[in-house]
């Protein structure tokens, strides 16, 4: 007759204690610095033109400069080889600070070898990506660092990303931890490296921004780092805002088909859930899908309407997938592309543009909007871009249009 009561008195202190425990485990966790994404970029197969040959990269350093977001007391590297066909074997792997973004030149005091599993040597199997051990080393925010390998043999086949708008050098032999390369050869591209994490304060979290060329930097000064992405980087830290910001805008990027790299949605693992301490999502996708659509010649309004509602199904799909991890996602308003020069876009293109704008601003579908194409566009021509904004091909912004594209977002949603 006296075991229910007891039950009942038991049952809320087993509560209280796991609840108290609970607790104290969250504020510790909090309490701890986390890692978080600096510095992503999207990986992909080199188009042949972008490849380097062979015999660029056997028996040979490979030295690439970056440009980090959020600062921290530690930091570790992502090597890939995720499209691969064989183990990619790295001989070492040495960080610095360069001298310059536009230089092979770093400070000798600053190098540091990397290390994985306690080895200098890393094998990194096919379809694989290695993160290095974490190297004690005061990094601030907004720095650069070259990061240098060597290679004995070339990549079976070569990982990388093209659109880099940063300078790499490539020069004969072990010259991994060398002050500066001597006569090196030079590329805008990256290849086998995919991130750069640092150990940064409690809460700090990062936003990863999916996105096709304009997101990628088309427009951009090379060796500048005035992409969106990074005008957005500098503005957090100048409020102190402990954000990191990653880049996964591939160049000719679609949602729905793949292009010169890998469709948006055969990519949201690989680029939007796995980077360290990624809390939000940027999504900024669509342009190339709809402009390709009448690439080669107009189509029946039947196609239109069925594009606009494939593009809407795949920001749904993203959203799901997302939001099932924890993320909070912001859709970006495509900008316009009136008169460009490669897409030709006529009535019905900006009709399709215009009714995939209309549902990402519409309530409670995105987390939040991000609007871009309010930013940039031309309050008189509202197809096209404000000529101050233009890169010139009236598809890209400028320097300038990008800046407007991060003063365009709300720091608080961060």
């Amino acid at each position: 007759m006296t075991s229910a009561p007891i039950a009942r008195f038991i049952l809320p202190v087993f509560f209280l204690a796991v609840s108290h425990r609970g607790i104290c485990a969250a504020h510790t966790a909090r309490a701890q610095p986390v890692w978080v994404a600096s510095w992503t970029t999207p990986q992909q197969i080199p188009e042949p033109a972008n490849a380097l040959p062979p015999e660029a990269l056997h028996d040979a350093t490979l030295r690439q400069i970056v440009h980090l977001s959020i600062g921290g007391s530690a930091l570790r590297v992502h090597l890939s080889n995720a499209f691969g066909t064989a183990p990619l074997h790295l001989t070492s792997v040495h960080i610095a600070h360069p001298l310059a973004t536009d230089g092979p030149a770093i400070d000798p005091s600053t190098d540091r070898a990397l290390t994985f599993a306690g080895a200098t040597d890393v094998i990194i199997p096919p379809g694989a990506e290695f993160v290095s051990d974490p190297v004690t080393e005061s990094v601030p925010p907004l720095a650069d660092l070259a990061v240098t390998f060597h290679l004995d043999d070339p990549p079976a086949r070569e990982t990388g990303h093209p659109g880099s708008r940063a300078t790499s050098y490539y020069v004969p032999g072990d010259e991994v931890a060398a002050a500066t390369l001597t006569n090196p050869g030079k590329v805008d591209h990256w290849y086998q490296l995919a991130a750069v994490d640092v150990l940064a304060v409690p809460g700090a979290a990062t936003v990863v921004a999916l996105g096709d060329s304009t997101t990628d930097g088309h427009g951009a000064t090379t060796n500048g780092n005035d992409r969106w992405t990074d005008d957005l980087a500098a503005r957090l830290q100048q409020a102190k805002v402990s954000v990191g910001v990653g880049n996964a805008g591939i160049g000719g990027n679609h949602l729905l088909i793949d292009g010169l790299g890998p469709s948006a949605l055969s990519r949201v693992d690989r680029d939007l859930l796995a980077p360290a301490g990624v809390r939000w999502v940027i999504i900024y996708e669509g342009i190339n899908d709809l402009g390709g659509l009448t690439l080669h010649g107009e189509v029946a309004a039947a196609d239109h309407a069925a594009l606009v509602a494939r593009i809407i199904a795949a920001y749904q799909q993203i959203l799901v997938r997302a939001h099932a991890h924890g993320l909070r996602v912001y859709g970006a308003t495509i900008t316009p592309d009136g008169k460009s020069g490669f897409y030709h876009p006529d009535s019905l293109n900006e009709a399709d543009r215009e009714a995939v704008n209309a549902w990402i601003r519409a309530a409670s579908h995105f987390d939040a909007v991000i609007d871009f194409d309010a930013a940039v566009r031309d309050p008189q021509q509202p197809d096209r871009l404000l000529p101050a904004y233009d890169c010139g091909d009236h598809l890209h912004p400028s320097p300038a249009g990008y800046r407007a594209m991060a003063d365009a977002i709300p720091l608080n949603l961060f």
